[in-house]
């Protein structure tokens, strides 16, 4: 490894914390997040009051990571885009909409895994 690349690395609580930054910024400026922020503790206060079984959990779980991922990456396209150019360009627009169309997509599949682990809980209760 030479000396510059050494030199370029960033140290891993700064990198960290970067990370959190961006998290922190989306939860602040993105409506669809503080949804899928909320949503998620939803579904993790419904998790533990059903003790739902733990190949449950690693689905709600991959669920909720998922979707703040993407949730995430779909931010920083759009943030790109604006970025690049403010004026209203037809690659733009489609960067932007197949960006949350992925996010749509997968949103979706999660209230279907929540639907199909929580409803037989409800169903439980009637």
């Amino acid at each position: 490894m030479s000396m510059d690349s050494r030199d370029k690395r960033q140290p891993l609580l700064k990198a960290l914390s970067n990370a959190f930054d961006g998290i922190k910024t989306a939860l602040k400026s993105e409506r669809n997040m503080r949804i899928h922020f909320i949503s998620s503790f939803l579904a993790i206060g419904a998790s533990f009051y059903f003790s739902i079984t733990k190949i449950e959990w690693l689905f709600i779980l991959f669920a909720i990571g998922g979707m703040f991922a993407l949730e995430l990456v779909n931010t920083a396209i759009e943030r790109v885009v604006d970025l690049v150019t403010s004026e209203r360009h037809p690659l733009a627009k489609q960067a932007k909409d197949i960006a949350a169309g992925a996010v749509m997509i997968y949103a979706i599949l999660s209230v279907i895994i929540g639907s199909m682990i929580f409803f037989p809980y409800v169903l439980k209760l009637f």
